[in-house]
């Protein structure tokens, strides 16, 4: 048995049937020109379950130790190992909508993993129209984090049309290929140390001010709580409560777009901006509207937690290496470029406190900070007393064109987590010449999420006004509900600002992106 570490335990001691704690998500692909659709899916589904010895932890299940339930956890080997549970090969009526993809995708997502067995599952899902089929795998987050699926990814990807790749992505002999492939010799992950305690109090010391113990470094970001932190946003100081801010009840609601990379990336240009910079402020003008839209637009502004990776370069075998700042998106302001600059603001000032920490001493922290947020769940206080509005996570992705044994991979559109207290969750990958958006809520807090994929449009144009660029047209169709006053306000765009000489160009593509699912 090994022992589960605190970072990766957190996961399953915060799961309940209510809130499933697992990650995952689509990935979208188009079948090779000239193969047989049928027998070229049967073979890929050989491939998945063609594995002979599983990497950790996905061939072993979780397991509690002399001290039951209230001690630690381990991982156990499975040694009956059931694949044809764990890969399912499901087909939608054809012609298969987006629509009907994400609906399957949010019952898959809503339902708990078996903690008898490995924790995850695959399912290759055909059926969908201009032969494109999708690839969704749920992993216990446990297991792995945003980064550690993006690895996953490109170990079963080629940038080769012509690769022909047999080993299932799941499998030890995967991993140690794309393991010597991309880093060679890799150094072993990093394990915080009990004696280190006293270093993650020096640099608090420094940060804050403070008394030179743990104690001290604590009570002055408890001072940061009460309002004296300047842009430092801390969890649950000025939190409003939303309909995002509920208990949330199993079942979920899915939806995906994609937006051109070129769009964001001229924003920022024009900006000084940094891409989380632009993704921020697009959710909160998306965020904004919406709120306004239900007559629920708190005068606070909401915060979102924005996950940060602490894992080191080629280090594949952390299950979670995460850890996160909490950003003041500004949704109380009107002003779509004074929002940019207080989420800029926030940004810097949450990055200025991890900058000091080494990566073991920023993981020393986030295991520590976690346990406000354990225990408020564990009590049944998390919707009371919620510690963000929402959670806003951008995974970098692989940025060149990928094929899985011929199939073009058209998309990767991530699922996460939603708890009581946040109902919503949005999750994006940067792929290619995209950005993947993920959006996973409580389908009964949250019933008409979909609206959220036309607000985020909207706000990218209202960025793109800001910057002074004419809007690029993304690769999704503009409702023809919206098309006239769309149309009306570029008309109406001021003048563009003297220092911004940008004009993206938009590159074409036969890529088929998903539509919003309420078309």
């Amino acid at each position: 048995m090994r022992r589960i570490d605190i970072a990766d335990a957190g996961f399953l001691l915060m799961e309940k049937r209510q809130t499933p704690t697992h990650v995952g998500g689509i990935n979208l692909f188009t079948l090779p020109k000239g193969v047989n659709e049928q027998k070229y899916l049967a073979e890929l589904v050989t491939v998945l379950q063609s594995a002979e010895e599983y990497r950790k932890p996905f061939g072993e299940y979780v397991t509690t130790g002399r001290g039951g339930a209230l001690g630690p956890m381990y991982w156990e080997e499975d040694m009956h190992l059931d694949i044809d549970y764990h890969v399912r090969h499901s087909a939608l009526p054809k012609p298969g909508r987006y629509r009907e993809l994400f609906a399957l995708v949010s019952r898959l997502h809503s339902t708990l993993l078996d903690r008898n067995r490995p924790l995850w599952e695959v399912h290759l899902i055909e059926g969908l129209e201009n032969r494109q089929f999708a690839l969704y795998m749920k992993m216990h987050h446990a297991a792995i984090d945003g980064i550690g699926a993006m690895h996953l990814t490109q170990a079963m990807c080629s940038t080769s049309k012509s690769a022909r790749i047999t080993d299932s992505p799941l499998s030890l002999a995967a991993y140690e290929r794309y393991k010597a492939a991309k880093f060679g010799n890799v150094n072993k992950r990093v394990i915080a140390k009990d004696k280190e305690l006293r270093t993650v109090a020096n640099v608090f010391k420094e940060q804050f001010d403070s008394s030179a113990n743990l104690f001290g470094a604590f009570k002055s970001l408890g001072n940061a709580w009460l309002g004296r932190g300047g842009d430092l946003a801390v969890p649950w100081r000025h939190m409003p409560k939303t309909s995002i801010n509920t208990e949330v009840s199993g079942a979920r609601r899915f939806v995906a777009q994609s937006w051109d990379f070129a769009r964001i990336k001229a924003v920022c240009a024009a900006t000084d901006s940094t891409i989380n910079d632009v993704v921020l402020a697009m959710c909160s003008g998306a965020l904004r509207r919406y709120l306004i839209s239900q007559s629920d637009l708190p005068r606070q502004s909401l915060k979102a937690m924005v996950p940060v990776s602490l894992r080191k370069e080629g280090d594949l075998d952390a299950s979670n290496a995460v850890g996160f700042i909490t950003a003041d998106l500004a949704t109380n302001l009107k002003n779509p470029e004074k929002r940019l600059q207080a989420i800029k603001n926030s940004m810097t000032a949450g990055k200025d406190m991890l900058r000091h920490l080494s990566a073991r001493e920023a993981m020393i922290y986030m295991q520590i900070a976690q346990i406000p947020v354990l225990l408020t769940s564990a009590l049944g206080l998390a919707s009371k007393f919620p510690a963000f509005s929402t959670v806003i996570s951008n995974v970098p992705g692989p940025r060149e064109q990928l094929y899985w044994n011929g199939a073009s991979l058209d998309g990767i559109y991530p699922a996460s987590i939603v708890f009581d207290g946040f109902a919503m969750n949005i999750t994006l990958v940067s792929y290619n010449n995209s950005l993947d958006f993920g959006i996973i809520a409580c389908r009964r807090s949250l019933p008409q999420i979909q609206r959220l994929i036309d607000h985020l449009e909207e706000s990218l144009q209202e960025l793109e006004e800001v910057a002074g660029i004419h809007s690029i047209k993304s690769r999704r169709k503009v409702p023809a509900a919206t098309a006239a006053k769309r149309k009306a306000r570029t008309k109406a765009k001021s003048k563009p600002k003297a220092k911004v000489k940008l004009k993206a160009k938009r590159k074409t593509s036969a890529r088929a992106k998903p539509k919003n699912a309420s078309r």
